[in-house]
């Protein structure tokens, strides 16, 4: 896992304390991490503070067994899928394994073109980005990727300084 703070105070996009940061320090210091380094990470999540009365209810969720057994189930999917091979997981996948494994319709192309030209991905970012639509696509059980499941592997690319 790897976490950074989004400017030299650390608060800057918080809801409830002010980032002290001239916007200048704010795009020098999240240039710091290189795009290379970047590209390499296959998810991206900003976690905002989570405020008392979210933590505090008694809404009902998810519990881990279920989400484990979802798991579970995708993984031996997965195991499945590359039996015979040297892989075990979509993560494993090198750019000619993808071509097989991760087949696009003309609706899924059409969102993946418009994101290469919109997110400016890199070879390597745009093979991270069908390998985990992939995934998410497996744990729905899903039999290909859909234009949601490329859409929400999309929303974890790293969102650059400008």
């Amino acid at each position: 896992m790897f976490c950074y703070y989004p400017c030299p105070c650390g608060y800057a996009g918080d809801t409830e304390r002010a980032c002290v940061c001239p916007p200048a320090a704010v795009t020098r210091y999240a240039k710091r991490i290189s795009g290379p380094l970047l590209d390499r990470i296959d998810i991206h999540v900003t976690v905002p503070r989570v405020q008392y009365e979210k933590l505090a209810n008694d809404r009902p969720c998810e519990d881990s067994a279920t989400i484990r057994a979802r798991v579970e189930a995708a993984r031996s999917k997965q195991l499945h899928r590359f039996r015979g091979t040297p892989m075990r997981t979509n993560a494993d996948l090198e750019a000619k394994d993808i071509r097989e494994h991760c087949q696009l319709d003309a609706a899924v192309q059409s969102l993946m073109k418009a994101a290469m030209r919109q997110l400016q991905l890199s070879a390597r970012g745009y093979h991270r980005v069908l390998k985990l639509a992939r995934t998410i696509a497996d744990l729905q059980s899903a039999p290909s990727i859909s234009p949601a499941h490329l859409a929400e592997a999309l929303q974890y690319r790293p969102r650059m300084a400008e």
